[in-house]
């Protein structure tokens, strides 16, 4: 070879070491359970940082449910099952709500026969299979050397269980009803309450144009967050949550009294979906349940509004009053995220790459007392976070307590778990 055959082989050489990058390894990323605004920020911030630092991102689609079922062969379609995430890809949804990868309430721990993937059929045909040796096998497939869900305490269970089959686990926590262990703050939880205080000032216009007590059910299946900091904030004069049985004359006193005090003649409660009369139990729209043990709550909210309307001639000189009777559900759980939304996602993810960059695994990030951090990640699955009553809520005024907030975090009562 001449010489300026050389020069350009060495030219060519140098070119191709420069613009080509050993890749560090793989972080594979899913979100579980119900979305909520913030998990696209917190795929983008992952991805992001995850490419910059040399880590090629694999995006699990549909929960644990498209690792479960993805097919272990490369000529095999498995984009139902995971996708490789770019710059490109993350930016575009990355200001937007919900989560581009989908979601589901998939357990593969207690996989129903029915929903055993087809080329598994012959070895898992029990009523309920589990099929972690599969999701093991495929991680290892895939080559995912970092596991990060993005998901509540049922989601994050698995994880843990993973974690412990010897999967490299990375977590964050994100549920509307901001109720998983060991972190103040929960993604999708300032949206939560900023539209549920927005929701219930839009009604009071139609509950004072009518004099009416207007009942609002929201979210909080076992924790009453969702309920208490809207009602701090003077978004309800009252509030039932999960962690106290309430008595529904009482409640009906209480209303009416606070309507006939109120000039423009309204007032307001909201009901967490898991409040419970005394002596009752929690309401569910069907028998049905997901593959975690839940059914689907809901209810609570109609059977308050018809039972207050029976009661309310007692507490005001024989006259009924008509209830407003509305049930937030989705139109909180939809859209883009506020602000706070935006922000922690992109902290959560970016701290996940600072554990991973740092080799630490069976984490969970975490916001406490205002500042970022990591905790173990079995703490999902060894504490509870719920409302603390004897502290924070009145069982005789049926809503939360107004007292001692010096020192406490910015979400207040959110913050004792």
């Amino acid at each position: 070879m001449n010489f300026t055959g050389l020069l350009c082989s060495l030219i060519y050489k140098i070119y191709y070491m420069a613009h080509t990058k050993k890749i560090k390894g793989i972080i594979a990323i899913l979100t579980g359970g119900g979305d909520v605004p913030g998990l696209n920020p917190a795929i983008r911030a992952i991805t992001i940082r995850a490419n910059r630092e040399g880590f090629k991102v694999i995006g699990l689609r549909r929960g644990w449910a498209g690792i479960t079922e993805l097919v272990r062969d490369k000529k095999a379609d498995n984009s139902k099952s995971f996708m490789v995430l770019t710059n490109d890809i993350v930016n575009k949804a990355g200001r937007t709500g919900g989560t581009f990868l989908h979601s589901s309430r998939t357990k593969p721990s207690k996989m129903p026969k029915a929903n055993v993937p087809e080329h598994l059929k012959d070895a898992y045909n029990e009523e309920i299979n589990d099929l972690t040796p599969e999701v093991i096998k495929n991680l290892d497939w895939l080559g995912v050397d970092y596991l990060i869900p993005i998901g509540g305490d049922d989601t994050l269970s698995y994880g843990v269980r993973l974690y412990k089959e010897g999967v490299k686990v990375v977590a964050i926590p994100k549920t509307m009803d901001n109720d998983v262990p060991g972190t103040d703050y929960c993604i999708g939880f300032s949206t939560c309450v900023t539209r549920t205080i927005h929701m219930t000032n839009n009604l009071r216009t139609s509950a004072g144009s009518h004099e009416r007590i207007l009942v609002m059910e929201v979210f909080g299946r076992y924790a009453g967050f969702t309920a208490m900091l809207p009602a701090m904030a003077g978004a309800a004069n009252r509030c039932v949550i999960p962690e106290h049985e309430f008595d529904i004359p009482h409640l009906t006193e209480l209303l009416v009294q606070d309507r006939n005090n109120n000039p423009s003649k309204y007032s307001v409660v909201l009901v967490s979906e898991g409040a419970m009369f005394k002596g009752g139990e929690m309401m569910f729209q069907n028998s049905e349940k997901d593959m975690f043990g839940h059914a689907k709550l809901g209810g609570i909210g109609d059977v308050v509004s018809a039972e207050m309307k029976n009661l309310t001639a007692g507490f005001n000189k024989g006259k009924t009053i008509n209830i407003i009777n509305q049930k937030l559900g989705y139109l909180v759980r939809g859209g883009d995220p506020d602000a706070v939304d935006s922000i922690v996602p992109m902290a959560f993810g970016n701290l996940a790459l600072d554990l991973i960059l740092g080799g630490f695994h069976g984490r969970l990030v975490v916001l406490k007392n205002g500042r970022y951090d990591d905790v173990p990640l079995d703490v999902v699955t060894n504490s509870k976070k719920i409302v603390n009553v004897e502290k924070y809520y009145n069982i005789d005024r049926l809503r939360p307590h107004y007292n001692r907030f010096e020192m406490k975090p910015m979400f207040l009562r959110a913050a004792d778990s």
